[in-house]
Protein backbone atom coordinates (compact mmCIF):
# COMPACT_ATOMS: atom_id res chain seq x y z
CA UNK A 1 0.00 0.00 0.00
CA UNK A 2 0.84 3.37 -0.67
CA UNK A 3 2.06 5.91 2.05
CA UNK A 4 0.62 9.47 2.22
CA UNK A 5 2.86 12.07 -0.28
CA UNK A 6 4.81 9.00 -2.12
CA UNK A 7 2.46 8.95 -5.33
CA UNK A 8 3.39 13.12 -5.25
CA UNK A 9 6.86 12.64 -4.31
CA UNK A 10 7.25 9.75 -6.78
CA UNK A 11 6.20 12.73 -9.63
CA UNK A 12 9.07 14.76 -8.18
CA UNK A 13 12.81 13.75 -10.09
CA UNK A 14 14.65 11.70 -7.19
CA UNK A 15 16.87 14.38 -5.87
CA UNK A 16 14.01 16.83 -5.66
CA UNK A 17 11.52 14.73 -3.43
CA UNK A 18 14.14 13.63 -1.34
CA UNK A 19 14.17 17.44 -0.98
CA UNK A 20 10.85 17.87 0.08
CA UNK A 21 10.77 14.88 1.82
CA UNK A 22 13.62 16.96 4.35
CA UNK A 23 11.31 19.71 4.31
CA UNK A 24 8.62 17.88 5.88
CA UNK A 25 10.41 16.40 8.64
CA UNK A 26 11.80 19.16 9.28
CA UNK A 27 8.58 21.07 9.34
CA UNK A 28 7.09 18.09 11.67
CA UNK A 29 9.68 18.67 14.09
CA UNK A 30 9.50 22.01 14.51
CA UNK A 31 5.87 21.53 15.07
CA UNK A 32 6.99 19.02 18.05
CA UNK A 33 7.07 15.40 15.87
CA UNK A 34 6.18 13.37 19.24
CA UNK A 35 9.61 11.62 20.76
CA UNK A 36 8.54 7.69 19.08
CA UNK A 37 11.51 5.96 20.89
CA UNK A 38 9.52 6.91 24.21
CA UNK A 39 6.31 5.91 22.89
CA UNK A 40 7.33 1.85 21.78
CA UNK A 41 7.26 0.70 25.01
CA UNK A 42 8.28 -2.97 24.17
CA UNK A 43 11.12 -2.12 22.43
CA UNK A 44 14.43 -3.85 23.30
CA UNK A 45 17.67 -1.08 24.47
CA UNK A 46 20.97 -2.20 23.29
CA UNK A 47 24.03 -1.13 24.68
CA UNK A 48 27.15 -0.51 22.39
CA UNK A 49 30.24 1.29 23.55
CA UNK A 50 28.92 2.60 26.51
CA UNK A 51 25.80 4.07 24.70
CA UNK A 52 22.40 2.85 25.48
CA UNK A 53 20.41 3.02 22.23
CA UNK A 54 16.54 2.32 23.01
CA UNK A 55 15.90 0.65 20.04
CA UNK A 56 18.21 -1.44 17.29
CA UNK A 57 17.04 0.28 14.28
CA UNK A 58 19.12 3.42 13.17
CA UNK A 59 18.62 5.97 10.15
CA UNK A 60 21.61 5.33 8.15
CA UNK A 61 23.89 8.81 6.91
CA UNK A 62 22.71 10.16 3.75
CA UNK A 63 19.09 10.93 4.01
CA UNK A 64 19.68 14.12 6.44
CA UNK A 65 23.35 14.89 5.10
CA UNK A 66 23.45 18.65 6.67
CA UNK A 67 21.52 18.04 10.23
CA UNK A 68 18.58 20.04 8.77
CA UNK A 69 16.07 17.30 9.85
CA UNK A 70 17.15 15.56 13.31
CA UNK A 71 13.70 16.13 15.64
CA UNK A 72 11.35 14.65 12.70
CA UNK A 73 13.64 11.73 12.17
CA UNK A 74 13.84 10.90 16.10
CA UNK A 75 9.90 11.02 15.71
CA UNK A 76 9.73 8.40 13.63
CA UNK A 77 10.50 5.51 16.17
CA UNK A 78 14.53 5.62 15.20
CA UNK A 79 16.49 4.65 17.88
CA UNK A 80 19.26 6.53 16.73
CA UNK A 81 20.11 8.97 14.07
CA UNK A 82 23.18 9.13 11.96
CA UNK A 83 23.77 12.62 9.73
CA UNK A 84 26.16 13.68 7.15
CA UNK A 85 28.20 12.49 5.51
CA UNK A 86 29.84 16.51 6.70
CA UNK A 87 33.04 17.38 5.17
CA UNK A 88 35.26 20.28 6.40
CA UNK A 89 34.29 22.58 3.83
CA UNK A 90 31.18 22.78 2.00
CA UNK A 91 31.21 21.51 -1.77
CA UNK A 92 28.60 20.80 -4.08
CA UNK A 93 29.12 17.49 -5.03
CA UNK A 94 28.82 15.84 -8.11
CA UNK A 95 26.65 17.12 -11.22
CA UNK A 96 23.12 16.26 -11.42
CA UNK A 97 21.40 14.49 -12.49
CA UNK A 98 23.16 11.90 -9.42
CA UNK A 99 20.23 10.15 -7.96
CA UNK A 100 17.88 7.49 -9.40
CA UNK A 101 15.05 5.44 -7.57
CA UNK A 102 15.14 1.92 -9.63
CA UNK A 103 11.27 1.68 -8.57
CA UNK A 104 10.62 -2.33 -10.27
CA UNK A 105 13.60 -3.20 -8.19
CA UNK A 106 12.92 -1.33 -4.79
CA UNK A 107 16.32 0.10 -5.17
CA UNK A 108 18.27 3.35 -5.69
CA UNK A 109 21.74 4.52 -7.36
CA UNK A 110 23.53 7.37 -6.33
CA UNK A 111 26.97 8.77 -7.04
CA UNK A 112 26.12 12.37 -4.84
CA UNK A 113 29.39 12.87 -4.00
CA UNK A 114 29.50 14.08 -0.68
CA UNK A 115 27.06 17.27 -1.12
CA UNK A 116 27.00 19.26 1.73
CA UNK A 117 26.95 22.55 3.38
CA UNK A 118 30.47 21.78 5.36
CA UNK A 119 30.58 20.32 9.17
CA UNK A 120 30.79 23.85 10.54
CA UNK A 121 26.48 24.85 9.39
CA UNK A 122 25.68 21.11 10.83
CA UNK A 123 27.17 21.54 14.00
CA UNK A 124 25.33 24.92 14.70
CA UNK A 125 22.20 23.19 13.68
CA UNK A 126 22.89 20.53 16.20
CA UNK A 127 24.06 22.79 18.65
CA UNK A 128 20.90 24.85 18.82
CA UNK A 129 18.85 21.97 19.38
CA UNK A 130 16.98 22.56 22.55
CA UNK A 131 16.68 18.70 23.84
CA UNK A 132 18.93 16.11 21.92
CA UNK A 133 15.70 14.13 21.14
CA UNK A 134 17.82 10.63 21.14
CA UNK A 135 21.41 8.67 19.99
CA UNK A 136 23.09 10.75 17.67
CA UNK A 137 25.61 9.53 15.03
CA UNK A 138 27.82 12.07 12.76
CA UNK A 139 29.53 10.76 10.04
CA UNK A 140 32.18 12.39 8.78
CA UNK A 141 34.34 12.03 5.54
CA UNK A 142 36.73 14.09 3.42
CA UNK A 143 36.32 17.11 0.79
CA UNK A 144 36.88 16.16 -2.52
CA UNK A 145 39.86 18.27 -3.91
CA UNK A 146 41.84 17.80 0.00
CA UNK A 147 45.29 17.56 -0.26
CA UNK A 148 45.59 15.79 3.06
CA UNK A 149 42.32 13.97 3.50
CA UNK A 150 43.99 12.27 6.73
CA UNK A 151 43.73 15.97 8.29
CA UNK A 152 40.29 16.05 6.97
CA UNK A 153 39.17 13.25 9.03
CA UNK A 154 40.73 13.94 11.53
CA UNK A 155 39.33 17.51 11.75
CA UNK A 156 35.88 16.18 11.38
CA UNK A 157 36.00 14.15 14.07
CA UNK A 158 37.74 17.00 16.58
CA UNK A 159 34.60 19.24 15.69
CA UNK A 160 32.12 16.66 15.99
CA UNK A 161 32.98 14.99 19.05
CA UNK A 162 31.65 17.85 21.58
CA UNK A 163 28.24 16.87 19.76
CA UNK A 164 27.89 13.64 18.92
CA UNK A 165 27.15 10.34 20.56
CA UNK A 166 29.35 8.15 18.01
CA UNK A 167 31.13 9.35 15.24
CA UNK A 168 31.43 7.09 12.05
CA UNK A 169 33.99 7.14 9.71
CA UNK A 170 33.13 6.99 6.01
CA UNK A 171 35.75 5.54 3.81
CA UNK A 172 33.70 3.24 1.79
CA UNK A 173 31.67 5.87 -0.37
CA UNK A 174 32.74 5.15 -4.13
CA UNK A 175 31.54 8.23 -5.26
CA UNK A 176 34.65 10.46 -4.40
CA UNK A 177 37.25 9.09 -6.77
CA UNK A 178 40.00 7.32 -4.42
CA UNK A 179 38.26 7.21 -0.95
CA UNK A 180 38.01 3.43 -1.16
CA UNK A 181 41.71 3.11 -0.92
CA UNK A 182 41.44 3.98 2.51
CA UNK A 183 40.08 1.05 3.65
CA UNK A 184 43.16 -0.24 3.06
CA UNK A 185 46.33 -0.66 5.30
CA UNK A 186 48.51 0.93 6.13
CA UNK A 187 46.71 3.89 4.79
CA UNK A 188 43.24 2.95 7.29
CA UNK A 189 45.83 2.32 10.78
CA UNK A 190 47.11 6.25 9.46
CA UNK A 191 43.78 7.38 9.25
CA UNK A 192 42.59 5.86 12.37
CA UNK A 193 45.21 6.70 14.54
CA UNK A 194 44.43 10.41 13.80
CA UNK A 195 40.55 10.08 14.51
CA UNK A 196 41.15 8.57 17.85
CA UNK A 197 43.70 11.13 19.04
CA UNK A 198 40.64 13.46 17.89
CA UNK A 199 38.25 11.82 19.24
CA UNK A 200 37.89 13.10 22.76
CA UNK A 201 36.84 10.21 24.07
CA UNK A 202 33.83 9.67 21.72
CA UNK A 203 32.67 6.29 20.49
CA UNK A 204 34.56 5.79 16.77
CA UNK A 205 32.45 3.53 14.14
CA UNK A 206 33.77 2.32 10.77
CA UNK A 207 31.80 2.16 7.69
CA UNK A 208 32.91 -0.36 5.22
CA UNK A 209 32.31 -1.35 1.96
CA UNK A 210 30.44 -4.42 0.83
CA UNK A 211 32.67 -4.93 -2.49
CA UNK A 212 35.55 -4.95 -0.09
CA UNK A 213 36.70 -9.25 -0.69
CA UNK A 214 37.74 -11.66 1.73
CA UNK A 215 41.63 -9.96 2.48
CA UNK A 216 40.26 -6.42 2.21
CA UNK A 217 37.98 -7.15 5.17
CA UNK A 218 39.75 -8.58 7.10
CA UNK A 219 42.80 -5.99 6.60
CA UNK A 220 40.13 -3.35 7.38
CA UNK A 221 38.78 -5.11 10.57
CA UNK A 222 42.46 -5.76 12.06
CA UNK A 223 43.27 -1.83 11.65
CA UNK A 224 39.77 -1.30 13.01
CA UNK A 225 40.95 -3.42 16.19
CA UNK A 226 44.48 -2.12 16.68
CA UNK A 227 43.57 1.26 16.59
CA UNK A 228 40.58 1.37 19.09
CA UNK A 229 37.19 1.14 16.81
CA UNK A 230 34.16 0.94 18.80
CA UNK A 231 32.27 -0.84 16.42
CA UNK A 232 32.10 -1.20 12.17
CA UNK A 233 28.57 -0.82 10.22
CA UNK A 234 28.46 -3.18 6.96
CA UNK A 235 28.26 -2.19 5.01
CA UNK A 236 28.01 0.93 2.61
CA UNK A 237 26.22 1.29 -0.98
CA UNK A 238 27.83 -1.49 -4.10
CA UNK A 239 29.40 -0.79 -7.42
CA UNK A 240 28.29 -4.25 -8.12
CA UNK A 241 25.08 -5.12 -10.30
CA UNK A 242 22.93 -7.90 -9.63
CA UNK A 243 21.53 -9.67 -12.76
CA UNK A 244 17.89 -9.34 -11.46
CA UNK A 245 18.04 -5.75 -11.85
CA UNK A 246 15.12 -4.96 -14.39
CA UNK A 247 15.05 -0.65 -14.21
CA UNK A 248 16.24 1.03 -17.31
CA UNK A 249 18.11 3.21 -14.73
CA UNK A 250 20.43 -0.52 -13.61
CA UNK A 251 23.21 1.39 -15.72
CA UNK A 252 23.80 4.01 -14.15
CA UNK A 253 27.11 4.86 -12.85
CA UNK A 254 27.37 5.20 -8.37
CA UNK A 255 26.53 3.20 -5.48
CA UNK A 256 23.37 0.56 -5.55
CA UNK A 257 21.16 0.42 -2.60
CA UNK A 258 17.74 -0.98 -1.49
CA UNK A 259 16.54 -4.35 -2.23
CA UNK A 260 18.82 -5.79 -4.55
CA UNK A 261 21.78 -4.82 -1.53
CA UNK A 262 20.54 -7.50 0.27
CA UNK A 263 21.73 -10.62 -0.72
CA UNK A 264 25.43 -9.03 -0.38
CA UNK A 265 24.98 -7.43 2.66
CA UNK A 266 24.10 -11.11 4.54
CA UNK A 267 27.01 -12.46 3.04
CA UNK A 268 29.47 -9.84 4.33
CA UNK A 269 27.84 -9.51 7.76
CA UNK A 270 28.39 -12.70 8.21
CA UNK A 271 32.23 -12.76 7.02
CA UNK A 272 32.29 -9.83 9.42
CA UNK A 273 30.90 -12.39 12.29
CA UNK A 274 33.55 -15.01 11.37
CA UNK A 275 36.82 -12.52 11.17
CA UNK A 276 35.40 -10.95 14.23
CA UNK A 277 34.70 -13.59 16.58
CA UNK A 278 32.24 -11.24 18.06
CA UNK A 279 35.13 -8.90 19.22
CA UNK A 280 33.40 -5.96 17.88
CA UNK A 281 30.39 -4.93 17.50
CA UNK A 282 28.56 -5.21 13.96
CA UNK A 283 25.76 -2.83 12.57
CA UNK A 284 24.44 -3.87 9.61
CA UNK A 285 22.98 -2.37 6.84
CA UNK A 286 21.87 -3.02 3.20
CA UNK A 287 18.42 -4.31 2.10
CA UNK A 288 16.96 -4.33 5.18
CA UNK A 289 12.91 -3.82 4.66
CA UNK A 290 10.86 -5.04 6.74
CA UNK A 291 11.12 -6.91 10.77
CA UNK A 292 11.80 -10.36 9.48
CA UNK A 293 14.73 -8.57 7.90
CA UNK A 294 16.33 -6.96 10.79
CA UNK A 295 15.88 -10.22 13.24
CA UNK A 296 17.47 -12.32 10.44
CA UNK A 297 20.64 -9.85 10.81
CA UNK A 298 20.14 -9.46 14.29
CA UNK A 299 20.58 -13.47 14.80
CA UNK A 300 23.31 -13.46 12.43
CA UNK A 301 25.70 -11.49 14.35
CA UNK A 302 24.60 -7.82 14.15
CA UNK A 303 23.90 -5.38 17.42
CA UNK A 304 22.16 -2.67 15.40
CA UNK A 305 20.25 -2.19 12.02
CA UNK A 306 20.34 0.98 10.00
CA UNK A 307 18.18 1.51 7.05
CA UNK A 308 17.41 4.50 4.55
CA UNK A 309 16.42 3.05 1.14
CA UNK A 310 13.43 0.87 2.46
CA UNK A 311 11.82 4.41 3.08
CA UNK A 312 11.71 5.46 -0.20
CA UNK A 313 9.38 2.40 -0.94
CA UNK A 314 7.38 1.51 2.24
CA UNK A 315 7.35 5.25 4.10
CA UNK A 316 8.09 6.73 7.13
CA UNK A 317 5.92 4.04 9.36
CA UNK A 318 8.13 1.77 8.35
CA UNK A 319 10.58 2.18 11.53
CA UNK A 320 7.85 1.64 13.68
CA UNK A 321 6.87 -1.41 11.86
CA UNK A 322 10.31 -2.53 12.30
CA UNK A 323 10.96 -2.00 16.31
CA UNK A 324 7.29 -2.97 16.84
CA UNK A 325 8.15 -6.15 15.18
CA UNK A 326 11.06 -6.71 16.26
CA UNK A 327 9.79 -6.69 20.10
CA UNK A 328 7.22 -8.99 19.54
CA UNK A 329 9.85 -11.61 17.63
CA UNK A 330 11.53 -11.15 20.67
Amino acid sequence: MAYPFRTALFTLDAEKAHGAAIALLRGWGALGAPFAVDSIPDASSVTIAGISFPNPVGLAAGLDKDAEAIVGLFGLGFGAVEVGTLTPRPQPGNPRPRLFRLAEDEAVINRMGFNNHGIDAAIARIAALRRRPGILGINVGANKDSTDRVADYALGVAKAAPHADYITINVSSPNTPGLRDLQSRPALDELLAACDAARAHVPLFLKLAPDLDRAGLEGAIRAATDNRVDALIVSNTTLSRPDTLRSSQRGEAGGLSGAPLRALARAKLAEAVEITGGALPLISAGGIDSADEARRRLDAGARLVQIYSALVYKGPGLVRQIVRGLAERG
